[in-house]
Order: structure tokens, then C-alpha cells, then sequence
């Protein structure tokens, strides 16, 4: 019942949500901050799916500068959770095929994100020097997951080295944003724990080349790995406390 009872809710909130965002598409189409809005609209919903978000490291996100944020995919509640640090002046790369998916794949494109073709290797490295020419020309960062496919409670996967191609060729930060397991979250349980969502210390490129890239990419999973670790134990420490 309660399942049934979340789902309809959060379809309604949904639909007006994906209504709201497709007007203000409309009237500002690719507009810098559409990302943002939306974001932090789905922000809100965690308290609707019994979860608290526990926000942290936001002084590490770098609202006056381009940079390039990184986070751990893990499934479609990344979508309430990671997004609510969604800082303004951003967008993300996502999967080309993401267009084709009702309304959704529509609002998705109309923010501004930038949609990359994965499967055409030539038509992918073109995307990834549009996203750096955009980064350096408009100032605007770029939220990529580098795991490329959603982990599901496998911990942190192997890293792509797109982002970090980006994040070197547009000179800019990188800054890891990480969300604790999410795995067990299910919408029949009136509660479902804690999520912590932090931001990391920003990174910097400056100097690197792409010979640095596979390198830059290992020590940024190494950390993101490590720290990933304490925010699980930390989220199941502070659920078994409420």
C-alpha cells in the first residue's frame, strides 16, 4: 500500500514537475540555469521516499568557476539525491539515447545538457571537445558520470577517462561528488535511511596533457573509492541512530 500510495505521489510530482520544466524550456531554451532549477526542484523529494539527504562539502563547489564535476552512478534515485548539489551554470553529459525517452528525454535536452553518442568513438571525442570549448567559452561547468553505466550497489566501477580528457583540455577543476549507497532504498519502506551527498575538494589541472589523463583518472578513483567507503559506513551509523 505504501508503495502504491509513494508511486502516485511522486507521478503527480513528477508530471508537474516535468510540465514546469518544459515551460521554462520553452521560454528559455538552453538557458545556463535551466539544469540548476530542475535539479533542485528533484532535490526536494527525498523526504517522500522516507529518505534523508544529508548534504555536505558545499563550499567546494565552485559557483564563481567553470569546473568539472564527477560523480558515482548508481541508479535512478541518484536523480533526488546527487542533485541536490547541483550548483547554477551547470549541465551534464549524458547517453545520446536519453532524447527518445518521453517528455523526459525532451526536457533533458531543452535544459542544455550536451548528449554524447558512446557507440561512434569519433563522433564521442567531438563531443568531448564541444563540452571544453563550452566550459571555456561560457564559463559553464559540467556534471559527467565517468563510470558510464549505473552501479547498483557494486561499489565505485572502473572509470571512463572522458571527463577527465574534458577537465584537462579546458584547463579546469575537478571536483568528486560522491553519494553513499543508495542500494537499499525501496518504496514500500516507510524509512529508508540516510544518503550522504558531499562534495570533495576541488582537484586542479593546471599543467597536466593528455599523456597525464589515465593516471589523473586512477588517482581520482583511488580517492573517490576511499572516501565512498567512510560515507557508508557513516549513512548506516547515522540511519541506525534516528
Amino acid at each position: 500500500m505504501l508503495k502504491l500510495l509513494r508511486s502516485l505521489m511522486l507521478g503527480v510530482l513528477l508530471i508537474g514537475a516535468f510540465v514546469l520544466a518544459l515551460l521554462m524550456c520553452l521560454l528559455r531554451p538552453f538557458h545556463r540555469n535551466n539544469v540548476y532549477q530542475v535539479a533542485n526542484w528533484f532535490g526536494k523529494v527525498g523526504p517522500l521516499l522516507g529518505l534523508k539527504v544529508v548534504k555536505r562539502g558545499q563550499e567546494n563547489l565552485m559557483k564563481e568557476q567553470a569546473v568539472v564535476y564527477i560523480g558515482n552512478h548508481q541508479n535512478s534515485y541518484d536523480l533526488f539525491t546527487q542533485s541536490s548539489l547541483v550548483p547554477p551554470g551547470t549541465v551534464s553529459l549524458g547517453k545520446k539515447s536519453l532524447i527518445w525517452i518521453p517528455l523526459f528525454g525532451q526536457i533533458y535536452w531543452l535544459t542544455g545538457n550536451i548528449l554524447i553518442d558512446r557507440g561512434n568513438r569519433s563522433k564521442a571525442i567531438s563531443t568531448i571537445q564541444d563540452a571544453a570549448r563550452k566550459i571555456r567559452e561560457k564559463a559553464l561547468s559540467v556534471w559527467i558520470f565517468p563510470e558510464g553505466t549505473r552501479s547498483r550497489g557494486r561499489g565505485l566501477l572502473p572509470f571512463k577517462t572522458g571527463a577527465f580528457h574534458t577537465a584537462i583540455s579546458a584547463g579546469v577543476p575537478i571536483v568528486p561528488v560522491l553519494a553513499s549507497c543508495q542500494k537499499d532504498i525501496c518504496m514500500n519502506k516507510k524509512d529508508n535511511g540516510v544518503v550522504i551527498v558531499e562534495a570533495m575538494e576541488p582537484i586542479p589541472t593546471e599543467g597536466l596533457s593528455k599523456e597525464d589523463v589515465r593516471a589523473l583518472a586512477q588517482k581520482v578513483y583511488d580517492m573517490m573509492n576511499r572516501r565512498l567507503a567512510e560515507l557508508n559506513a557513516e549513512a548506516a551509523q547515522l540511519a541506525a541512530a534516528k
